[in-house]
């Protein structure tokens, strides 16, 4: 999917869609919120995956937002638990 096709699909003006979504991508500015859910739910991932440096919370946000509620509720118990033994 080009940045112009992803700009316009999230809901950006066509002409200003590919420069949008370039400097997001390079950094140069930073989408409000309400943008980045829509880039999200384009690209089919949970919208905190967009903020995050870290390539394993990165793979982790994207395994959780599959997750069905119990699976989720689960998955919260079990790391807290491992949280409070350490």
């Amino acid at each position: 999917m080009s940045q112009k096709q992803l700009g316009i699909a999230a809901g950006i003006d066509e002409f200003s869609a590919s420069p949008r979504i370039n400097q997001y991508e390079r950094g140069k500015h930073v989408p409000d919120f309400s943008i980045a859910e829509k880039i999200a739910a384009v690209l089919n991932v949970p919208t905190p995956y967009l903020f995050t440096r870290d390539d394993a919370l990165a793979q982790l946000i994207l395994l959780y937002g599959q997750l069905d509620s119990d699976s989720k509720t689960r998955l919260i118990d079990m790391a807290a638990s491992d949280v409070l033994k350490t």
